[in-house]
């Protein structure tokens, strides 16, 4: 970059400053979406150098699952809770890309590549509502690491199920087992895929999501998410 192309960089940044989504700070130049401190602090699990860890003891005993990545530890009240409240609320779009390519990073690490990443689809009305499909960019971030193509139709969310926030992990698998179908079903007896979400509680979307391709004779799933919530 010439003298002048960074002197207006830096006015530019001077007049219309960003903030870092996790802490709400100015990023200094060069800082992208999170400041570096906040990158520094943020609560990473390493749950991909730990087959049996415990987001993936959720599921244990009702679906199997080749390997669970969950990049944070969620807590209400924290910086992890403030940026998927941005990524999914605020359009902060960007944070769902960086996060992904951790996730995506980790995963290279374990030596795992899906044949692909199919995002958890959002109910029409609420994508409609919101914009955008949030796992979608996380899932964008992910491919970009790993090279492996993105599944969009595989799945979709035919019923605009109730909020799971105050239900049991019974009660909420009750609520959304029947919530999904496969839209465009190719051979899935072969392939290794990735379901990707925003965060991990009882797990309920996904075993319902991981249920459906499991029983049209998916050969191995994984499952990836932001954060984790204990």
């Amino acid at each position: 970059m010439s003298l002048i192309q960074q002197t207006f960089a830096d006015l530019f940044h001077l007049l219309f400053p960003r903030n870092c989504n996790a802490c709400g700070t100015p990023l200094f130049y060069g800082e992208r979406t999170i400041c570096t401190k906040c990158l520094h602090d943020l609560p990473f699990t390493d749950f991909h150098l730990y087959p049996e860890n415990p987001a993936a003891r959720i599921f244990w005993g009702r679906i199997p699952i080749h390997q669970v990545i969950a990049l944070l530890h969620f807590k209400k009240g924290t910086r992890v809770q403030q940026l998927i409240h941005q990524l999914k609320y605020k359009g902060q779009t960007d944070i769902g890309f960086l996060l992904g390519k951790m996730i995506g990073e980790r995963m290279l690490l374990s030596d795992q590549r899906p044949d692909l990443i199919v995002p958890i689809p959002l109910h029409q009305k609420k994508q409609h509502s919101r914009g955008y499909n949030q796992s979608q960019f996380i899932a964008a971030g992910i491919a970009h690491i790993l090279k492996s193509p993105i599944h969009t139709k595989l799945l979709t969310r035919k019923i605009n199920t109730a909020t799971q926030t105050k239900k049991s992990r019974y009660n909420r698998f009750e609520n959304i087992k029947d919530a999904f179908e496969i839209n465009r079903l190719p051979d899935l007896k072969n392939l290794h895929i990735l379901l990707v979400d925003d965060i991990l509680t009882t797990g309920a979307t996904f075993e319902a999501c991981g249920k459906l391709l499991l029983d049209n004779g998916l050969n191995k799933l994984s499952i990836a998410t932001l954060a984790y919530a204990e």
